[in-house]
Protein backbone atom coordinates (compact mmCIF):
# COMPACT_ATOMS: atom_id res chain seq x y z
CA UNK A 1 0.00 0.00 0.00
CA UNK A 2 1.52 3.12 -0.81
CA UNK A 3 0.45 6.83 0.54
CA UNK A 4 1.84 10.16 0.61
CA UNK A 5 2.28 10.56 4.07
CA UNK A 6 4.09 6.92 4.66
CA UNK A 7 7.22 7.58 6.25
CA UNK A 8 10.35 7.19 3.80
CA UNK A 9 13.16 4.17 5.22
CA UNK A 10 16.50 6.93 5.59
CA UNK A 11 19.22 4.87 7.73
CA UNK A 12 21.17 7.05 9.20
CA UNK A 13 24.37 4.78 10.08
CA UNK A 14 26.97 4.62 7.07
CA UNK A 15 26.78 0.22 7.27
CA UNK A 16 23.44 0.43 6.92
CA UNK A 17 23.37 2.95 3.65
CA UNK A 18 25.68 0.66 1.81
CA UNK A 19 23.36 -2.44 3.07
CA UNK A 20 20.61 -0.55 1.94
CA UNK A 21 22.54 0.09 -1.50
CA UNK A 22 23.24 -3.28 -2.15
CA UNK A 23 20.37 -5.38 -0.50
CA UNK A 24 17.25 -2.93 0.12
CA UNK A 25 15.92 -6.13 2.86
CA UNK A 26 16.26 -3.88 5.72
CA UNK A 27 13.68 -1.07 3.45
CA UNK A 28 11.85 -4.02 2.42
CA UNK A 29 10.88 -5.03 6.28
CA UNK A 30 10.43 -1.15 7.04
CA UNK A 31 7.77 -1.01 4.78
CA UNK A 32 6.64 -4.65 5.24
CA UNK A 33 6.39 -4.42 8.88
CA UNK A 34 7.70 -0.87 10.33
CA UNK A 35 7.01 2.66 10.32
CA UNK A 36 6.72 2.54 6.52
CA UNK A 37 3.58 0.81 6.42
CA UNK A 38 0.57 2.44 7.60
CA UNK A 39 -2.45 0.56 8.51
CA UNK A 40 -5.98 1.58 9.44
CA UNK A 41 -6.21 2.98 12.93
CA UNK A 42 -9.03 0.81 14.55
CA UNK A 43 -7.94 -2.85 14.03
CA UNK A 44 -9.36 -4.78 16.66
CA UNK A 45 -7.63 -7.86 18.26
CA UNK A 46 -9.09 -10.22 15.36
CA UNK A 47 -6.36 -8.78 13.12
CA UNK A 48 -3.61 -10.22 15.71
CA UNK A 49 -4.49 -13.50 14.05
CA UNK A 50 -3.05 -13.23 10.91
CA UNK A 51 0.39 -12.73 13.29
CA UNK A 52 -0.54 -15.46 15.38
CA UNK A 53 -0.68 -18.09 12.12
CA UNK A 54 2.83 -17.11 10.53
CA UNK A 55 4.23 -17.53 14.07
CA UNK A 56 2.33 -21.60 14.36
CA UNK A 57 3.65 -21.97 10.81
CA UNK A 58 7.29 -21.14 12.03
CA UNK A 59 6.75 -23.16 15.21
CA UNK A 60 5.77 -26.20 13.35
CA UNK A 61 8.34 -25.98 10.67
CA UNK A 62 10.92 -25.78 13.20
CA UNK A 63 9.84 -28.65 15.35
CA UNK A 64 9.03 -30.88 12.58
CA UNK A 65 12.44 -30.39 10.91
CA UNK A 66 14.12 -31.54 14.34
CA UNK A 67 11.64 -34.46 14.50
CA UNK A 68 12.13 -35.45 11.00
CA UNK A 69 15.83 -36.32 12.19
CA UNK A 70 14.85 -38.81 14.44
CA UNK A 71 12.16 -40.29 12.52
CA UNK A 72 12.04 -43.18 10.54
CA UNK A 73 9.47 -43.65 7.61
CA UNK A 74 9.56 -47.54 7.94
CA UNK A 75 6.00 -48.86 8.49
CA UNK A 76 7.99 -51.67 10.52
CA UNK A 77 9.84 -49.22 12.52
CA UNK A 78 7.29 -46.32 12.78
CA UNK A 79 5.65 -46.83 15.46
CA UNK A 80 8.63 -47.19 17.38
CA UNK A 81 10.65 -44.39 16.61
CA UNK A 82 8.04 -41.76 17.31
CA UNK A 83 8.12 -43.87 21.14
CA UNK A 84 11.91 -43.74 20.80
CA UNK A 85 11.30 -39.62 20.09
CA UNK A 86 9.32 -39.80 23.20
CA UNK A 87 11.54 -41.47 25.46
CA UNK A 88 14.76 -41.40 24.63
CA UNK A 89 15.63 -38.20 22.88
CA UNK A 90 16.74 -35.05 24.83
CA UNK A 91 13.44 -32.52 24.97
CA UNK A 92 11.72 -35.33 22.39
CA UNK A 93 8.73 -35.05 24.38
CA UNK A 94 8.44 -31.70 24.23
CA UNK A 95 9.25 -31.33 20.40
CA UNK A 96 6.85 -33.89 19.84
CA UNK A 97 3.84 -32.67 21.71
CA UNK A 98 4.55 -29.29 20.82
CA UNK A 99 4.75 -30.35 17.39
CA UNK A 100 0.98 -32.28 17.19
CA UNK A 101 -0.54 -29.52 19.58
CA UNK A 102 0.74 -26.86 17.06
CA UNK A 103 -1.27 -28.33 13.81
CA UNK A 104 -4.21 -28.11 16.65
CA UNK A 105 -3.27 -24.10 17.44
CA UNK A 106 -2.26 -23.55 13.84
CA UNK A 107 -6.01 -24.90 13.10
CA UNK A 108 -7.71 -22.86 16.02
CA UNK A 109 -6.18 -19.52 14.54
CA UNK A 110 -6.83 -20.21 10.63
CA UNK A 111 -10.70 -21.12 11.51
CA UNK A 112 -10.83 -17.83 13.51
CA UNK A 113 -9.28 -15.89 10.59
CA UNK A 114 -11.53 -17.37 8.37
CA UNK A 115 -14.79 -16.69 9.95
CA UNK A 116 -13.27 -12.59 10.62
CA UNK A 117 -13.09 -12.56 7.22
CA UNK A 118 -16.66 -14.12 6.29
CA UNK A 119 -17.77 -11.26 9.06
CA UNK A 120 -15.91 -8.11 7.72
CA UNK A 121 -15.96 -9.10 4.35
CA UNK A 122 -12.30 -9.44 3.77
CA UNK A 123 -13.20 -11.29 0.42
CA UNK A 124 -14.45 -8.03 -1.34
CA UNK A 125 -13.00 -6.14 -3.75
CA UNK A 126 -9.79 -4.93 -3.97
CA UNK A 127 -8.77 -7.97 -1.78
CA UNK A 128 -10.15 -10.41 -3.72
CA UNK A 129 -6.37 -12.28 -4.30
CA UNK A 130 -5.42 -11.99 -0.43
CA UNK A 131 -8.66 -14.44 0.12
CA UNK A 132 -8.00 -17.07 -2.72
CA UNK A 133 -4.13 -17.23 -1.70
CA UNK A 134 -5.85 -17.77 1.57
CA UNK A 135 -8.03 -20.57 0.50
CA UNK A 136 -4.98 -21.88 -1.12
CA UNK A 137 -3.12 -22.17 2.13
CA UNK A 138 -6.10 -23.73 4.28
CA UNK A 139 -6.67 -26.66 1.56
CA UNK A 140 -2.44 -27.41 1.59
CA UNK A 141 -2.94 -27.26 5.53
CA UNK A 142 -5.54 -29.75 5.46
CA UNK A 143 -3.61 -31.99 3.32
CA UNK A 144 -0.49 -31.56 5.27
CA UNK A 145 -2.39 -32.30 8.40
CA UNK A 146 -3.85 -35.42 7.51
CA UNK A 147 -0.52 -36.65 5.92
CA UNK A 148 1.00 -35.81 9.19
CA UNK A 149 -1.43 -37.74 11.29
CA UNK A 150 -0.26 -40.85 9.51
CA UNK A 151 3.47 -40.67 10.15
CA UNK A 152 3.27 -42.32 13.78
CA UNK A 153 1.56 -45.14 12.89
CA UNK A 154 -0.86 -45.87 15.47
CA UNK A 155 -4.38 -47.40 14.81
CA UNK A 156 -5.85 -44.42 14.10
CA UNK A 157 -3.39 -43.35 11.89
CA UNK A 158 -3.47 -46.66 10.00
CA UNK A 159 -7.15 -46.34 9.46
CA UNK A 160 -7.59 -43.00 9.08
CA UNK A 161 -5.08 -43.31 5.85
CA UNK A 162 -7.23 -46.37 4.07
CA UNK A 163 -10.32 -44.72 4.69
CA UNK A 164 -9.28 -40.86 3.71
CA UNK A 165 -7.48 -42.18 0.24
CA UNK A 166 -10.22 -45.08 -0.39
CA UNK A 167 -12.32 -41.93 -0.91
CA UNK A 168 -10.52 -40.96 -4.18
CA UNK A 169 -11.70 -44.09 -5.41
CA UNK A 170 -15.32 -43.29 -5.53
CA UNK A 171 -13.97 -41.19 -8.61
CA UNK A 172 -15.80 -42.87 -11.62
CA UNK A 173 -13.06 -44.81 -14.55
CA UNK A 174 -10.08 -44.15 -12.54
CA UNK A 175 -10.70 -44.20 -9.32
CA UNK A 176 -9.06 -47.72 -8.32
CA UNK A 177 -6.11 -46.64 -10.24
CA UNK A 178 -5.35 -43.26 -8.55
CA UNK A 179 -5.81 -44.84 -5.37
CA UNK A 180 -3.53 -47.28 -6.03
CA UNK A 181 -1.52 -44.76 -7.45
CA UNK A 182 -1.61 -42.93 -4.12
CA UNK A 183 -0.91 -45.54 -1.65
CA UNK A 184 2.22 -47.30 -4.30
CA UNK A 185 -0.06 -50.26 -3.49
CA UNK A 186 -3.25 -51.52 -2.57
CA UNK A 187 -3.55 -50.47 0.99
CA UNK A 188 -1.25 -48.23 3.64
CA UNK A 189 2.22 -49.52 3.93
CA UNK A 190 6.30 -48.60 3.07
CA UNK A 191 5.02 -47.29 0.01
CA UNK A 192 2.14 -44.80 1.58
CA UNK A 193 4.08 -44.05 4.76
CA UNK A 194 7.33 -42.90 2.44
CA UNK A 195 5.16 -40.82 0.37
CA UNK A 196 3.43 -39.31 3.35
CA UNK A 197 6.54 -38.16 4.89
CA UNK A 198 8.19 -36.59 1.96
CA UNK A 199 4.70 -34.86 1.26
CA UNK A 200 4.41 -33.92 5.04
CA UNK A 201 7.90 -32.19 5.09
CA UNK A 202 7.48 -30.52 1.67
CA UNK A 203 4.02 -29.14 2.01
CA UNK A 204 4.93 -26.71 5.04
CA UNK A 205 7.69 -24.88 2.41
CA UNK A 206 5.11 -24.64 -0.16
CA UNK A 207 2.66 -23.38 2.78
CA UNK A 208 5.73 -20.65 3.33
CA UNK A 209 5.79 -19.33 -0.35
CA UNK A 210 2.03 -18.76 -0.69
CA UNK A 211 2.08 -16.97 2.51
CA UNK A 212 4.85 -14.62 1.21
CA UNK A 213 2.25 -14.23 -1.81
CA UNK A 214 0.13 -13.78 0.73
CA UNK A 215 1.21 -11.15 2.41
CA UNK A 216 2.62 -9.49 -0.73
CA UNK A 217 -0.91 -9.20 -2.15
CA UNK A 218 -2.20 -7.76 1.32
CA UNK A 219 -0.04 -4.82 1.03
CA UNK A 220 -1.30 -3.53 -2.09
CA UNK A 221 -4.55 -2.52 -1.23
CA UNK A 222 -3.79 -2.90 2.18
CA UNK A 223 -5.67 -4.00 5.69
CA UNK A 224 -9.14 -3.67 5.50
CA UNK A 225 -10.67 -2.56 9.15
CA UNK A 226 -13.67 -3.22 10.85
CA UNK A 227 -16.14 -0.41 9.76
CA UNK A 228 -15.21 -1.82 6.03
CA UNK A 229 -14.32 2.00 5.02
CA UNK A 230 -11.48 2.49 2.95
CA UNK A 231 -8.68 4.82 4.28
CA UNK A 232 -9.50 8.24 2.93
CA UNK A 233 -6.61 10.59 4.66
CA UNK A 234 -3.52 10.82 7.25
CA UNK A 235 -5.81 10.51 10.46
CA UNK A 236 -7.05 7.16 9.35
CA UNK A 237 -3.77 5.70 9.59
CA UNK A 238 -0.66 4.73 11.79
CA UNK A 239 2.46 3.48 11.49
CA UNK A 240 2.64 -0.43 11.58
CA UNK A 241 5.29 0.02 14.21
CA UNK A 242 5.45 0.93 16.67
CA UNK A 243 1.15 0.83 17.39
CA UNK A 244 0.62 -2.96 15.96
CA UNK A 245 3.83 -4.35 16.77
CA UNK A 246 2.71 -3.89 20.44
CA UNK A 247 -0.52 -4.69 19.95
CA UNK A 248 0.98 -8.21 18.25
CA UNK A 249 2.97 -8.46 20.86
CA UNK A 250 0.68 -8.24 23.55
CA UNK A 251 -1.84 -10.91 21.31
CA UNK A 252 1.23 -13.24 21.05
CA UNK A 253 1.94 -13.31 24.64
CA UNK A 254 -1.73 -14.48 25.41
CA UNK A 255 -1.34 -17.04 22.63
CA UNK A 256 1.59 -18.49 23.97
CA UNK A 257 0.50 -18.44 27.79
CA UNK A 258 -2.68 -21.04 26.51
CA UNK A 259 -0.80 -22.91 23.86
CA UNK A 260 1.85 -23.79 27.02
CA UNK A 261 -1.12 -24.51 29.32
CA UNK A 262 -1.95 -27.23 26.97
CA UNK A 263 1.04 -28.47 25.67
CA UNK A 264 2.31 -29.06 29.78
CA UNK A 265 -0.72 -29.85 31.04
CA UNK A 266 -3.24 -31.47 28.97
CA UNK A 267 -1.00 -32.76 25.87
CA UNK A 268 -2.77 -35.42 24.87
CA UNK A 269 -6.26 -33.65 25.47
CA UNK A 270 -6.96 -33.33 21.85
CA UNK A 271 -5.50 -37.00 20.52
CA UNK A 272 -6.86 -39.91 20.63
CA UNK A 273 -5.84 -42.74 22.83
CA UNK A 274 -6.10 -45.54 19.41
CA UNK A 275 -3.01 -43.72 17.92
CA UNK A 276 -0.89 -45.15 21.21
CA UNK A 277 -1.91 -48.69 19.95
CA UNK A 278 0.30 -49.96 17.16
CA UNK A 279 -1.18 -49.87 13.60
CA UNK A 280 -2.79 -53.04 12.98
CA UNK A 281 -4.27 -53.62 9.42
CA UNK A 282 -6.32 -56.98 11.28
CA UNK A 283 -7.91 -54.95 13.79
CA UNK A 284 -10.61 -52.38 12.61
CA UNK A 285 -11.26 -49.60 15.74
CA UNK A 286 -14.54 -49.41 17.37
CA UNK A 287 -14.79 -45.99 15.92
CA UNK A 288 -12.56 -44.13 12.98
CA UNK A 289 -12.58 -40.48 13.62
CA UNK A 290 -9.84 -37.87 12.52
CA UNK A 291 -8.07 -34.92 13.95
CA UNK A 292 -10.64 -32.36 15.27
CA UNK A 293 -10.09 -29.92 12.66
CA UNK A 294 -11.62 -32.14 9.74
CA UNK A 295 -14.78 -33.08 11.61
CA UNK A 296 -16.57 -30.71 10.06
CA UNK A 297 -16.43 -31.64 6.55
CA UNK A 298 -15.84 -35.53 8.04
CA UNK A 299 -20.09 -34.41 8.78
CA UNK A 300 -20.46 -33.39 5.59
CA UNK A 301 -18.79 -36.65 3.73
CA UNK A 302 -20.58 -38.77 5.76
CA UNK A 303 -24.16 -36.72 5.66
CA UNK A 304 -24.55 -38.45 1.90
CA UNK A 305 -25.95 -42.38 2.52
CA UNK A 306 -27.80 -42.50 -0.38
CA UNK A 307 -26.93 -43.17 -4.25
CA UNK A 308 -28.70 -40.32 -6.27
CA UNK A 309 -29.38 -41.59 -9.98
CA UNK A 310 -26.06 -43.10 -11.61
CA UNK A 311 -24.20 -40.93 -8.74
CA UNK A 312 -23.01 -43.29 -5.88
CA UNK A 313 -23.39 -42.06 -2.11
CA UNK A 314 -19.62 -41.92 -1.48
CA UNK A 315 -19.12 -40.27 -4.60
CA UNK A 316 -22.05 -37.26 -3.68
CA UNK A 317 -20.11 -37.43 0.17
CA UNK A 318 -16.70 -36.67 -1.58
CA UNK A 319 -17.92 -34.22 -4.04
CA UNK A 320 -19.90 -31.95 -1.11
CA UNK A 321 -16.72 -32.58 1.07
CA UNK A 322 -14.48 -31.03 -1.29
CA UNK A 323 -16.82 -28.26 -2.77
CA UNK A 324 -17.44 -27.17 0.72
CA UNK A 325 -13.86 -25.95 1.19
CA UNK A 326 -13.86 -24.50 -2.46
CA UNK A 327 -17.15 -22.78 -2.69
CA UNK A 328 -14.87 -19.98 -0.38
CA UNK A 329 -13.45 -19.81 -3.63
CA UNK A 330 -16.43 -17.78 -5.28
CA UNK A 331 -17.65 -16.02 -2.22
CA UNK A 332 -16.09 -12.53 -3.35
CA UNK A 333 -18.64 -13.20 -6.62
CA UNK A 334 -21.42 -14.31 -4.69
CA UNK A 335 -21.26 -11.69 -1.91
CA UNK A 336 -22.19 -8.53 -4.30
CA UNK A 337 -23.22 -6.48 -1.12
CA UNK A 338 -21.06 -3.15 -1.37
CA UNK A 339 -20.92 -2.63 2.26
CA UNK A 340 -18.03 -5.22 3.37
CA UNK A 341 -18.52 -5.18 7.41
CA UNK A 342 -20.96 -7.46 9.78
CA UNK A 343 -21.48 -4.41 11.59
CA UNK A 344 -23.72 -2.32 9.21
CA UNK A 345 -25.40 -5.09 8.00
CA UNK A 346 -28.53 -6.41 10.35
CA UNK A 347 -29.75 -9.44 8.13
CA UNK A 348 -26.64 -10.75 7.10
CA UNK A 349 -25.12 -10.70 10.60
CA UNK A 350 -28.15 -13.00 11.94
CA UNK A 351 -27.51 -15.45 8.80
CA UNK A 352 -23.21 -15.46 9.92
CA UNK A 353 -24.35 -16.41 13.60
CA UNK A 354 -26.28 -19.40 11.93
CA UNK A 355 -23.60 -20.42 10.18
CA UNK A 356 -20.89 -20.15 12.94
CA UNK A 357 -23.59 -22.58 15.20
CA UNK A 358 -23.60 -24.51 11.86
CA UNK A 359 -20.25 -25.13 11.98
CA UNK A 360 -20.08 -26.32 15.50
CA UNK A 361 -22.81 -28.38 14.93
CA UNK A 362 -21.04 -30.40 12.18
CA UNK A 363 -18.13 -30.94 13.93
CA UNK A 364 -19.60 -32.20 16.59
CA UNK A 365 -21.19 -34.96 14.49
CA UNK A 366 -18.25 -35.23 12.99
CA UNK A 367 -16.68 -36.36 15.78
CA UNK A 368 -19.80 -38.34 16.76
CA UNK A 369 -20.19 -42.16 15.67
CA UNK A 370 -21.88 -42.57 12.42
CA UNK A 371 -25.24 -43.48 13.60
CA UNK A 372 -28.65 -41.70 14.72
CA UNK A 373 -29.17 -38.80 15.07
CA UNK A 374 -25.79 -37.84 14.33
CA UNK A 375 -26.41 -38.64 10.36
CA UNK A 376 -29.58 -37.35 10.55
CA UNK A 377 -28.22 -33.78 12.06
CA UNK A 378 -25.17 -33.76 9.58
CA UNK A 379 -27.38 -34.34 6.83
CA UNK A 380 -29.70 -30.90 7.86
CA UNK A 381 -26.36 -28.64 8.64
CA UNK A 382 -24.64 -29.38 5.65
CA UNK A 383 -28.13 -28.52 3.41
CA UNK A 384 -27.84 -25.47 5.78
CA UNK A 385 -24.48 -24.80 5.11
CA UNK A 386 -24.46 -25.06 1.01
CA UNK A 387 -27.73 -22.66 1.29
CA UNK A 388 -26.05 -20.12 3.26
CA UNK A 389 -23.30 -19.20 0.68
CA UNK A 390 -24.98 -20.32 -2.72
CA UNK A 391 -28.72 -19.03 -2.04
CA UNK A 392 -29.10 -16.97 1.04
CA UNK A 393 -25.98 -14.83 1.05
CA UNK A 394 -26.34 -13.75 -2.61
CA UNK A 395 -30.04 -13.13 -1.88
CA UNK A 396 -29.29 -11.26 1.27
CA UNK A 397 -26.48 -9.05 -0.63
CA UNK A 398 -29.30 -8.10 -3.13
CA UNK A 399 -31.98 -6.94 -0.57
CA UNK A 400 -30.97 -6.06 2.70
CA UNK A 401 -30.66 -2.57 3.52
CA UNK A 402 -27.82 -1.92 4.99
CA UNK A 403 -27.19 0.85 8.08
CA UNK A 404 -25.67 4.06 7.56
CA UNK A 405 -21.64 3.87 7.32
CA UNK A 406 -19.29 6.52 9.21
CA UNK A 407 -18.05 8.88 6.29
CA UNK A 408 -14.29 8.01 7.68
CA UNK A 409 -12.28 5.50 9.94
CA UNK A 410 -10.97 9.03 11.85
CA UNK A 411 -15.16 9.48 12.03
CA UNK A 412 -16.01 5.72 13.70
CA UNK A 413 -12.93 5.88 15.90
CA UNK A 414 -13.15 9.51 17.14
CA UNK A 415 -15.98 11.35 15.85
CA UNK A 416 -16.15 13.74 12.65
CA UNK A 417 -13.60 13.96 10.39
CA UNK A 418 -13.66 17.50 9.08
CA UNK A 419 -10.30 17.19 7.68
CA UNK A 420 -10.83 14.02 5.93
CA UNK A 421 -14.56 15.64 4.53
CA UNK A 422 -12.81 18.99 2.99
CA UNK A 423 -10.00 16.97 1.55
CA UNK A 424 -12.95 14.94 -0.40
CA UNK A 425 -15.03 17.53 -1.19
Amino acid sequence: MSFPWAQEYAPAHPFMKWVDEKLPLPRFVYNAVGAGYPVPRNLNYFWNFGILAGVCLMLQIVTGIVLAMHYASNADIAFSSTEHIMRDVNWGWMLRYAHANGASAFFVVVYIHIFRGFFYGSYKAPREMIWLLGVVIFLLMMATAFMGYVLPWGQMSFWGASVITNLFSAIPLVGDAVHTWLLGGFAPDNAALNRFFSLHFLLPFVILGVVILHIWALHIPGSSNPTGVEVKSESDTVPFHPYYTAKDGFGLAVFLLLYTAVLFFAPNALGHPDNYIPANPMQTPAHIVPEWYFWPFYAILRAFTQNFLFFPAKLLGVLAMFSAILVWFFLPWLDNSPVRSGHFRPTFRKFYYLLVVDMLVLGYCGGSPAEEPYVMVSQIATAYYFLHFLVILPIVSMVETPAPLPFSITEAVLGADESAALAAE
